[in-house]
């Protein structure tokens, strides 16, 4: 047993680190075997404890103090890095049940866990989009985004309008070097996406290139406009990230909801069905297109050019957010 103190004491007798306990009781669970499932499920805990002890965490070190609450909350937080691109569906509901199962042998019981993973996100994992993306029909945005601007969430407003008119992310339309870009656009009439990228695709080695339009033109002023005095995005000087995800992004949810959005993600495939037709001149496999059976290559290149603007290094990933060859 890797006990070292009483089985009521801080993280239930494991030790005075949460980041220590949870592997000695997994390690206890598994009696030293299953070396690679304990492995994946500490490397899950390890993720979960550095939520704990961020801005955005509970602050808690002893899992004591761990309850559903915390679980829903960092449900939460998973959900949000799913639909801005961080991570995976399947990567957060892995994070989930490793969750679970770590508690249930720190604890000795089932008691404190989130029942399933895949309701708790509302999300279900899959490589290819089954559903017509919300978002396509530009007065829907445009309703969402007055209803935004009545509620004085501005920030939010100009998030949406990034993310439809280029096919940002989340984190992406949130750190967006706005007066680079403005700049980009005014002298080569094309922007370069750089900031908020994801898995470090920045920079010369990672262009990603979007060919100016007036939405895209719009969309920049008015997020310039709309920029907090002293930024060069959409994060006061005294604000975080997380601020903005708490404070700007998860108030707008409601509306979004509202509107029928489930979320800014939904936003990048619009961008992507449209990007397809234009390149194409068919439409979308999910809205029912046919490229695929008259021009194959075409398809393809169309895939390819898709996954470049949406900065993804594999044309397979397009499937999720245009649907699969028809």
């Amino acid at each position: 047993m890797a006990l070292v103190g009483k089985r009521d004491g801080r993280n239930f007798g494991y030790g005075r680190q949460l980041s220590y306990a949870g592997p000695q009781a997994l390690k206890d669970m598994f009696g030293g075997g299953h070396y690679g499932t304990v492995k994946a499920h500490c490397d899950r805990w390890l993720a979960f404890v550095k939520w704990c002890r961020s801005e955005a965490g509970p602050g808690v070190n002893d899992a004591r103090q761990i309850d559903r609450e915390v679980l829903s909350d960092y449900a939460a937080y998973l959900r949000g890095l799913v639909e801005h691109g961080d991570i995976a569906i399947s990567t957060a509901q892995n994070r989930l049940s490793s969750v679970n199962r770590t508690m249930a042998a720190l604890r000795g019981d089932q008691y404190v866990k989130l029942p399933s993973p895949s309701k708790t996100l509302g999300m279900q994992r899959t490589g290819i989009r089954h559903s017509v993306p919300q978002g396509q029909d530009r007065e829907q945005v445009k309703q969402i985004v007055d209803a935004l601007c009545r509620h004085h969430q501005l920030r939010s407003a100009a998030i949406i309008l990034l993310a439809r008119s280029t096919g940002m992310r989340l984190r992406e339309a949130i750190l967006a070097d706005l007066p680079r870009l403005s700049r980009q656009a005014k002298d080569l009439d094309k922007i370069n996406i750089q900031d908020g990228t994801k898995g470090g695709r920045a920079g010369a080695s990672a262009p990603r290139w979007i060919t100016m339009d007036e939405r895209i033109r719009g969309a920049l002023e008015f997020a310039q406009q709309v920029s907090p005095a002293g930024s060069r995005n959409l994060i006061a000087p005294s604000e975080s990230y997380l601020n903005v995800l708490q404070e700007v992004v998860r108030p707008a949810r409601d509306i979004l909801h509202a509107s029928n959005l489930k979320g800014f993600h939904e936003l990048r495939a619009a961008y992507a069905c449209e990007r397809y037709e234009q390149i194409t001149q068919h439409r979308a496999p999910i809205n029912g297109g046919k490229c695929s059976h008259v021009d194959r290559c075409l398809d393809r290149e169309a895939r390819r050019q898709i996954s470049y603007e949406l900065g993804h290094g594999r044309i397979d990933v397009v499937g999720a957010y245009i649907g699969r060859h028809t």
